[in-house]
């Protein structure tokens, strides 16, 4: 075990978790006061940097660095295309656009900010719902991932860097990075993404645990929250250690194709030509507005909206991006930098747009049209409710339900298993191409700790609770990714030390790798 990078992380959850059962009045109001004042005095800086993000990755593409291959010239791809597409799409925000879909385009087609300019339950108030579905969930939530996973998929092959997040500042900070920088830029990481995580998590048992009220009539309840969190955390302790041929790959693949079918349904029975319509003109707007949008520019009299929504989304993402560039940049091996951006920034932009296009657009035609009132579910119910009013409209709504669940569980259970198992590998010792894989007890210690915050955040706190656990995580991988950021530019410039030479290790296609290798 790195005892740098695993104990200031573990004690410091531990002290946190103590300090709720002891003084929950005193916890709340301590998490309340620090996350207040990180959005106070950063909500800013997250946004400006997710549009630099966001504007870096575009220029990587078009750049000279967008024909370097990663693993040098003759290096072969771990994956197929769609295996590969499959990963990237459900490890990265698959619970998110669950649990967000249908409840956060009420909230904004009900209460939209003042710098809309809207009526609130207008047509206008409509478009710009759904336009902001579009900037929280497509292409600058993948640029957060991108870059980071990008910079360390040319590091760790291409230039042959250190399995450590120490690589992902290599480009500008090579000589200054040294074991022990290298352990401490792992354990604040590891940190961001425990705390994403948990954020993640409460977001998964919410859903969980309001379907089972929808259908069963159970109530959410701090015991019920926690069977939703062990049930989770047990899958993801099962699947991790299984390694990605036979893990978080399959899962993968079954989770993709279960989220077409959904989306096919759902686009089928519901309002088809409204969700065009809607989607089409929102897109436009999306489009026109990103920038300004993204940067939270105009925002000086909605700070709240900006902090609770736009502020909120970049900081989750920032907390999980770190620790999951390990991964995503582990498997995309043998492709070229246009292809990575290509599958880890655009494809599953264009997925995002089309899902929020349909199960958002459905969302607000229902509650625009009457057929359900969405928005007094989500206040008497709870936000974890509102997808479950939603297939209450639709045919075979029990079914549909059932169905939801599953595939809710089983998303979340995909997306943990790659960052359990990084977290694993970034505070053990001897983690290699050859012994990839950490010890079965460091997975384990992982997945109840990250249940631990998770349910203490949600069970106190529920959705706020989400939140802020995203805005604590986000907070310190912010001032990393500044400096990735910049990592990335420097590439771009010196494009040609990042060719690579062909490697010794060959790779075929489909071949069993691990998410930590």
């Amino acid at each position: 075990m790195k005892h740098r990078v695993f104990w200031p992380t573990f004690l410091v959850l531990l002290a946190g978790i103590t300090y709720s059962f002891i003084d929950g009045d005193g916890f709340l109001s301590s998490m309340t006061a620090m996350n207040n004042w990180i959005l106070t005095s950063f909500g800013k800086l997250f946004c400006v940097t997710a549009l630099v993000m966001l504007l870096v990755v575009i220029a990587a593409y078009i750049s000279p660095l967008g024909k370097i291959k990663i693993g040098g010239p003759s290096a072969k791809p771990l994956l197929s295309r769609w295996k590969w597409f499959s990963i990237v799409l459900c490890t990265t925000v698959a619970i998110g656009i669950l649990f967000w879909s249908a409840a956060e385009p009420v909230f904004h087609f009900i209460r939209p900010p003042a710098f809309s300019g809207v009526k609130p339950g207008s047509a206008e108030a409509a478009k710009f719902a759904m336009s902001t579905m579009f900037l929280h969930w497509t292409f600058t939530p993948y640029a957060i991932y991108t870059v980071p996973s990008l910079v360390f998929a040319l590091v760790y092959y291409n230039s042959r860097g250190s399995y450590s997040l120490g690589a992902l500042v290599q480009p500008i900070c090579k000589h200054a990075v040294t074991k022990s920088v290298g352990e401490l830029i792992d354990a604040i990481c590891l940190y961001s993404l425990v705390a994403g995580m948990a954020a993640a998590l409460g977001a998964g048992m919410l859903t969980l645990a309001g379907g089972v009220e929808k259908l069963f009539g159970i109530s959410v309840t701090p015991f019920t929250l926690g069977v939703a969190a062990v049930s989770i955390v047990f899958a993801v302790g099962f699947s991790s250690v299984s390694g990605l041929m036979n893990g978080i790959r399959i899962l993968s693949d079954w989770n993709a194709k279960i989220f077409f079918a959904l989306l096919l349904f759902v686009f089928v029975t519901g309002p088809t030509l409204y969700i065009i319509q809607l989607g089409g003109i929102s897109l436009i707007e999306y489009i026109t507005d990103v920038i300004p949008r993204t940067a939270a520019i105009g925002a000086e009299n909605d700070v709240g909206w900006f902090n609770g929504w736009t502020v909120f989304y970049w900081a989750v993402w920032m907390a999980w991006a770190p620790v999951t560039a390990l991964f995503l940049g582990r498997i995309g091996y043998g492709y070229s930098v246009r292809e990575y951006i290509v599958f880890n920034f655009v494809l599953p932009s264009v997925f995002g747009i089309v899902w929020m296009s349909v199960f958002s657009g459905a969302a607000i035609n229902f509650q625009m049209e009457g057929v359900t009132n969405l928005h007094q579910t989500i206040v008497e119910g709870g936000v974890e409710q509102a997808i479950y009013a939603l297939f209450a409209q639709l045919p075979g709504a029990k079914i549909i339900s059932f169905f939801f669940i599953g595939i809710s569980f089983l998303s979340f259970v995909t997306a943990a298993d790659s960052s359990i198992s990084a977290m694993g590998g970034i505070s053990s010792t001897g983690i290699s191409p050859e012994s990839p894989e950490a010890s079965m007890g460091v997975k384990i210690l992982w997945g109840v700790s990250v249940g631990l915050v998770a349910w203490v955040m949600v069970s106190f706190l529920g959705v706020d609770g989400i939140k802020m656990s995203s805005n604590l995580g986000g907070f310190p991988a912010l001032f990393l990714l500044i400096v990735v950021t910049f990592a990335l530019i420097a590439m771009i410039v010196r494009h040609k030390q990042y060719i690579g030479e062909p490697q010794e290790e060959s790779h075929a296609v489909e071949e069993q790798v691990s998410p930590v290798a």
